[in-house]
C-alpha cells in the first residue's frame, strides 16, 4: 500500500486537530471533531447498516470468536451490538476507512500510523426503560489487556445529530490521567457482564483516590462529526428518551506500534481478545494485530 493512498485534500487538512486541540485531548481525554463525513457519506452508512440488519454480508467470519457481539432479530428490541462490521460489510468498510478519520486519530494520539482495531455497530432503541440501553462507566483498555499500547483510542460515529436525550456517549473528564486503585483483573470482563452499581462505586473510588471530581460531559455530536476518546477515559451512556433510535459505530483504533502481549490473570488464565482466534500469526506464533484483513491501516504519515 503506497503513501499516496493516505493523502488529504486542503479542505481535509483544515479539519485536523490544531495544536491546542491536541493539548486539550491530552488533558481531558476526549475531543469533538469537525465535520469529517459529508451528509451523503453518513446516509450511505445508514443504508449499509439497514442492509446489514436485513442479513446482507459480503464476508463471513471463518470462526466465531468466544465473546463476539452479534445481535440478531430474535434477540428483540434490546440495544444492538455487532462487531466486525468493517470486515463483514464492504459498504461500511469503505466509509469507515476514510483516511481523514485516521489522520485525526494519529494527530490526537501523536503517532505516525493508525490501524482499525474493531468496529462495533450500535443501535439503541427508543425504549426508555430498556435496561440494556444504559451503558455503565468503563474504559476500553480494560478489555484490551492483550494489547501493548497505551495510545489506543475510540471514535464514536453517530448516524445523525446525537443529543443527550438520545443517550449520547458521555465522558468522565480527565479520567484517563487517573491512577487505578489496586489490581483487580475482574475489570477485563465486559461491562455487560458486571454489576452496574459495582462499576459506579469503582468510578467514585478511583476519582477519590486521585483527588478528582467526577465531571461528566455528554457529547452533543452533529451529523458527520464524531467524538474521540483515549483508551483509559471512563465513559458510558444513559437511556434513549428521544423517540427515535440512536444509531452509531464505535470505531476502535490502534497505533502502529500496538502488538499482542501475553497478559495473565490472577487465576492463571491468559486474557485475550476476539482477534486472537481470527488473525494471522507472527513469526514467533503470537496473534498479529497488524493483520490487514481484520486490522487494516487507516492512516500512515
Amino acid at each position: 500500500m503506497s503513501n499516496s493512498e493516505f493523502s488529504l485534500t486542503e479542505e481535509e487538512v483544515a479539519l485536523l486537530p490544531s495544536d491546542s486541540d491536541v493539548r486539550f485531548y491530552a488533558e481531558h481525554g476526549w475531543y469533538l471533531s469537525g465535520k469529517l463525513f459529508s451528509d451523503d457519506e453518513i446516509d450511505a452508512l445508514v443504508a449499509a447498516s439497514d442492509d446489514y440488519y436485513d442479513g446482507a454480508r459480503d464476508h463471513q467470519l471463518p470462526t466465531r470468536p468466544p465473546k463476539l457481539a452479534s445481535w440478531e432479530p430474535q434477540h428483540g428490541d434490546v440495544q444492538r451490538h455487532n462487531d466486525y462490521v468493517h470486515y463483514e460489510s464492504d459498504a461500511i468498510a469503505k466509509i469507515l476507512r476514510k483516511p481523514l478519520v485516521g489522520a485525526v486519530a494519529a494527530r490526537l494520539a501523536q503517532v505516525p500510523e493508525i490501524r482499525i482495531f474493531q468496529a462495533t455497530m450500535i443501535y439503541k432503541p427508543p425504549v426508555p426503560a430498556e435496561p440494556t440501553n444504559v451503558v455503565p462507566w468503563h474504559f476500553d483498555k480494560h478489555y484490551w489487556a492483550s494489547s501493548t499500547s497505551e495510545r489506543m483510542l475510540t471514535a464514536f460515529v453517530p448516524f445523525h445529530d446525537c443529543a443527550p436525550e438520545m443517550g449520547t456517549i458521555t465522558m468522565v473528564d480527565g479520567s484517563h490521567r487517573w491512577r487505578e486503585i489496586g489490581n483487580d483483573d475482574s475489570t477485563v470482563r465486559h461491562f455487560a457482564e458486571r454489576d452496574k452499581a459495582q462499576l459506579e462505586v469503582m468510578l467514585a473510588e478511583n476519582a477519590a483516590h486521585n483527588g478528582a471530581e467526577v465531571v461528566t460531559v455528554p457529547m452533543e455530536i452533529p451529523k458527520g462529526h464524531m467524538s474521540f476518546h483515549h483508551c483509559r477515559t471512563y465513559h458510558g451512556s444513559g437511556p434513549n428518551v428521544s423517540g427515535r433510535p440512536r444509531r452509531a459505530i464505535s470505531l476502535h483504533l490502534q497505533d502502529g506500534a500496538n502488538t499482542y502481549r501475553e497478559f495473565r490473570l490472577s487465576d492463571g488464565t491468559v486474557a485475550g481478545y476476539n482477534h486472537d482466534t481470527l488473525v494471522r500469526r507472527t513469526a514467533d506464533g503470537r496473534p498479529d494485530y497488524a493483520d490487514p484483513v481484520y486490522c487494516p491501516i487507516l492512516w500512515r504519515e
